[in-house]
């Protein structure tokens, strides 16, 4: 068996982006659709309508198979897009943050350029943020790439996409389509204009959608993270120190708008492919990089390892395909490639980390190498507090009950919840001695993955 494992390893090396297994005929076109911003949970099909309204999302999450577990590589906006279009994790390709690092794309090649190799055509549209240089086709492998800019524009982003879907052509399409909103509400924090358009001002607090849940700081937490909010906080980018209850909850009204209009833009797009006639071959995966804190534990934007930032929408949805909703754990960074480079046939090379969906997602039958998902992080967009100027690194684990995560700076550095009883994450049972089974399970599991995914970050660990 492992001679025969190991030439199939060969072989998926020598055959990568070079071939298929599939002719033109029967490979499925890919549209990829991405937010900024988004978290897994705000969406009306989760919410209800009373406050938001997403119908276009909705529909895609009523006829596909909506995975409720999800998590970004790294709740940041380029580690997170890294990871999705290298398959590959951010500690491997060196990338943490919003950094201006470009990748060698002969060591780590590009979902765009494996795709165009097996015989697609490629197209890309809207907010680039990807570690290649955009100019530089060969780095990248995306043919159709009209933007003008990196950050795209919402409002042009849908005709754009048209015309790459109403293009006739004898082989398929691999197409990127990649909004900036709701990432509008760090501008609106801000008290700056939005980029992509005003959404008015909101209402009376009494007249929004209530505080979340899990508004406030938890208990027993780290050194660490009182830190890094305090530092946030004191900073021109994050400026929600002062915010009163009501201001969060204008903040909340205010992020559903930009949820609202990106909905529109996405119904635009998916009425344009519609109307090509390839909806019926087209494999449509939506996502986000990451999520938004929405005034949870006091925090707005990304970077960190709770809930909202760091779990992702994530549907995939296809003619065929039994709609449900799935509780299975995804890594959004490792297991998109495999996936969508099982259905067109190309072979994954061994040394790629993530799962493929596509018997699950066909047959109902999960792989059964995932009991749990990582995600990492480098906070070094805070300021400073009381005198100091940490940039801590961290490594979360989520496993079928707990979540746990251990930064590399602070007193106390490990964190434990058990997202099962306390889904707000409000208790911090690192220290609880009834947890201790559980927290050294965790402990064991991230320990576990670090050793075979070649994590530097090992030296950190407590075993």
């Amino acid at each position: 068996m492992k001679i025969i494992k190991f030439s199939t390893a060969l072989l998926s090396i020598f055959f990568w982006g070079s071939t298929s297994l599939l002719s033109a005929q029967d490979k499925p076109n890919i549209l990829i659709i991405m937010t900024d911003e988004l978290s897994a949970e705000s969406m009306s099909f989760n919410l209800g309508n009373r406050y938001i309204n997403t119908p276009n999302l909705d529909q895609l999450a009523k006829t596909g198979v909506v995975f409720k577990n999800a998590y970004c590589a790294n709740p940041l906006c380029v580690p997170s897009r890294s990871s999705i279009f290298t398959g590959r994790y951010p500690h491997e390709v060196g990338i943490q943050s919003n950094d201006e690092k470009k990748l060698d794309p002969a060591t780590f090649p590009s979902l765009g350029s494996i795709f165009k190799n097996a015989g697609y055509e490629t197209g890309y549209v809207g907010k680039w943020h990807l570690p290649y240089e955009r100019k530089a086709q060969a780095t990248h492998g995306f043919d159709y790439l009209p933007n003008k800019t990196g950050n795209g524009d919402d409002s042009t982003s849908p005709k754009l996409a048209s015309d790459f879907l109403k293009t006739k052509r004898n082989n398929p399409f691999l197409l990127v389509v990649s909004f900036m909103n709701p990432h509008n509400i760090c501008q609106w924090a801000r008290g700056e204009k939005l980029p992509d358009g005003a959404i008015g001002n909101a209402p009376p607090a009494d007249q929004c959608p209530p505080l979340r849940p899990n508004a406030k700081p938890s208990a027993n937490e780290t050194d660490i993270m009182k830190f890094v909010r305090a530092s946030m906080q004191n900073s021109d980018a994050f400026p929600v120190g002062t915010f009163t209850e009501d201001k969060w909850r204008q903040y909340i009204w205010s992020y559903y708008r930009l949820i609202e209009k990106v909905d529109a833009e996405i119904g635009r797009v998916l009425q344009s492919l519609k109307e090509s006639g390839k909806d019926k071959n087209t494999i449509i995966v939506f996502t986000s990089d990451h999520g938004d804190m929405q005034g949870a534990h006091l925090w707005n934007q990304k970077t960190v390892f709770y809930e909202e930032a760091a779990k992702v929408p994530f549907i995939i949805n296809y003619q065929g395909v039994k709609p449900r909703q799935s509780t299975y754990l995804v890594q959004s960074g490792t297991d998109i490639l495999p996936t969508l480079s099982d259905f067109a046939g190309i072979p994954v090379p061994a040394r790629y980390p993530g799962n493929s969906l596509k018997q699950y997602l066909e047959k109902d039958i999960a792989p059964t190498n995932r009991d749990y998902v990582v995600v990492s992080d480098h906070i070094i967009q805070g300021v400073g507090a009381d005198g100091k100027d940490l940039k801590p690194e961290g490594r979360m684990l989520r496993n079928g009950q707990f979540k746990y995560w251990i930064y590399n700076e602070g007193e106390e550095k490990e964190t434990l919840y058990d997202l099962k009883n306390d889904p707000g994450e409000m208790v911090n049972l690192a220290n609880n001695p009834k947890y201790k089974v559980a927290l050294q399970t965790c402990r064991t599991q991230l320990m576990e993955w670090a050793t075979e995914n070649k994590d530097p970050y090992l030296k950190n660990l407590i075993k």
